[in-house]
């Protein structure tokens, strides 16, 4: 599997009134790992010919982080079958590498002139999955 890194730290707009990281600030990175991952590995002729709809999506909250924290997030497509692909995302605070949240998300690949579910091709799993 390719891991896709980022560093991510707190900003006052990240936190809720408890003065830790609202739970939609997990989930708006969860989702911004996955375009950014697609968007680094895929090219101009994968980009217009499919696209990705989210069919699932759990998250985990472990331990909260809060204003100036570091944060470490990693996201790798745990598996792949035809048009469906499991995506994971870890955040881990950077000095403690404390796993704070873990996400597992589903996706359903789209080709975009037919708009129906389409099998990955062995080009995109060389891109993400092996």
């Amino acid at each position: 599997m390719k891991k896709y890194l980022r560093q991510q730290r707190v900003i006052e707009d990240d936190l809720d009134e408890l003065n830790h990281v609202n739970n939609i600030h997990y989930i708006e990175w969860v989702m911004s790992m996955a375009k950014e991952h697609w968007q680094k590995e895929a090219n101009e002729a994968i980009f217009n010919r499919y696209f990705w709809v989210l069919t699932d999506h759990h998250i985990q909250y472990k331990k909260p982080a809060f204003l100036n924290d570091q944060l470490s997030l990693e996201t790798y497509v745990f598996k792949s079958s035809g048009a469906i692909s499991e995506r994971v995302v870890e955040i881990y605070h950077s000095d403690s590498k404390q796993l704070l949240a873990v996400s597992k998300t589903t996706w359903c690949l789209i080709d975009n002139q037919t708009k129906k579910p389409s099998r990955m091709t062995d080009e995109m799993a060389q891109l993400f999955v092996k």
